[in-house]
């Protein structure tokens, strides 16, 4: 099956605010309108992950969203994943690539470096991921590219983009204008009351046309 990368990509929280399990959770944000989950987890406990892991991939098959893990080339192949994304200490795309298929979804993050993401188009990835754009909680201390960055990757790349950090339904829409195509978001939609509200407020930025 081919995924257009094209919306709403919601990130799974380390730490949950929300009583329901996560797979609960993950159902709302689909419902909401996501169009990509990322199971994140940098924990060690590789029982537990897997098994978290299987379980949001039966709710993202259900409803035809593809799921990718963070940065566990491992976990994506055992479980059967829809693919990886990779951050500057992971595997080379192309190995990720061999490992899990041509249809994989390879993500590639990229911070503020476009040099990053044109090597990363030429490793076969996915799509690139440029950020923190904005203040996060998730990772304060991250670097902060300008908008513009992500106009100028528009004008050199073909993949699609990925913006992410610090992003709401307030701020996010001054990216999709310089040219993501996906808004990668964690804590505007798991912390809050009512998450497939928080995930709809987010969609309704994206235009109606085709995807770029």
């Amino acid at each position: 099956m081919t995924h257009r990368l094209h919306g709403l990509y919601a990130i799974t929280p380390e730490t949950s605010t929300q009583p329901s399990p996560l797979s609960d959770q993950i159902t709302a944000a689909i419902q909401g309108g996501a169009r990509l989950v990322q199971y994140r987890n940098k924990g060690s406990d590789r029982e537990r992950k897997s098994a978290e892991a299987k379980s949001l991939l039966a709710v993202c098959r259900s409803a035809q969203v593809p799921l990718v893990i963070n940065d566990d080339l491992d976990l994506a192949a055992a479980i059967g994943a829809d693919g990886v994304h990779l951050g500057r200490d992971d595997p080379d795309p192309r190995a990720a690539r061999e490992r899990l298929g041509p249809q994989a979804i390879i993500g590639v993050s990229c911070y503020d470096q476009l040099a990053l993401a044109m090597e990363a188009e030429a490793a076969g990835a996915s799509y690139a991921a440029f950020g923190s754009f904005f203040p996060s909680t998730v990772k304060p201390n991250a670097v902060r590219p300008a908008p513009e960055l992500l106009s100028e990757a528009r004008k050199r790349l073909r993949l699609p983009l990925v913006a992410i950090g610090g992003i709401t339904s307030q701020n996010g829409a001054l990216l999709i204008a310089a040219g993501a195509d996906m808004l990668a978001v964690v804590t505007g939609i798991f912390a809050q009351p009512d998450i497939a509200a928080a995930a709809r407020a987010y969609t309704t930025l994206f235009p109606k046309e085709t995807p770029r």
